[in-house]
């Protein structure tokens, strides 16, 4: 029996990626300029995974990995002007409307209804992420509300020995195999792979067995009932 439904925040409730790869082609643009960087995606790669134990996941820390890579790719021949346009992009960014996946609300809804306890596990920026849950219209129907640094399994054993959670009892959902499946049943629980059409580079990972036992996989959140509903009768 799942007693306990945790859901990833970004490009599982909301839209994120896209918003991050839209503005990625225009950080290209900016920089067409200077030369060919055929490997400007790779090196922007590079420098975000560098930066990731000195900035953390978020808007921030994109826009400084992509000043950074402006400065390198260019022999710090960039241009104060597009070292602006790139910091604009990023308030851009922060001021984007939340947009919800298709049917994310009335699934939330309807569950909040229930007897399960609801959860929201996010990574990132954590004024980003508190900013984008209350632009979102769904903060006031979890129960409990987890903004982290990072998603692996010390992490998701101190949440459930915060909140008491049994493992066997609780049930991970995202569209991350890295960061919302794998260490959530390494530490006992369950978890539901829902893809989303963009996934981050260093979130890639090999997709998960769609056979591994305690492991789901579907198209849309939509979905996700009755799959509890299938969980429950088993």
């Amino acid at each position: 029996m799942i007693e306990t439904i945790a859901f990833d925040g970004d490009d599982t409730l909301w839209h994120n990626e896209t918003l991050f790869s839209i503005t990625q082609a225009r950080f290209a643009e900016l920089l067409a300029p200077y030369g060919d960087f055929d490997d400007l995606p790779e090196s922007l790669v590079a420098t975000e995974r560098r930066n990731l134990l000195v900035f953390g996941y978020g808007i921030k820390g994109f826009i400084l990995s992509m000043i950074e890579t402006a400065i390198e790719v260019t022999d710090s021949r960039v241009a104060a002007a597009d070292i602006q346009a790139i910091i604009d992009a990023g308030k851009a960014m922060r001021d984007h409307p939340v947009e919800l996946l298709d049917g994310v609300r009335e699934v939330v809804e309807a569950l909040a209804t229930g007897s399960q306890r609801l959860m929201v596990i996010t990574k990132g920026d954590l004024f980003d992420q508190e900013s984008k849950l209350a632009r979102s219209g769904l903060a006031e129907l979890f129960d409990v509300i987890e903004i982290v640094s990072e998603k692996d399994t010390s992490t998701y054993q101190r949440i459930l020995d915060r909140h008491h959670v049994d493992p066997a009892a609780f049930l991970m959902v995202g569209n991350s195999v890295r960061s919302d499946v794998l260490p959530v049943v390494e530490v006992g629980g369950r978890a539901v792979h829902v893809p989303y059409e963009v996934t981050w580079a260093i979130e890639r990972v090999e997709a998960v067995d769609g056979g591994r036992p305690g492991v789901w996989e579907l198209d849309s959140l939509s979905a996700l009932p009755d799959l509890l509903s299938e969980l429950d009768h088993a």
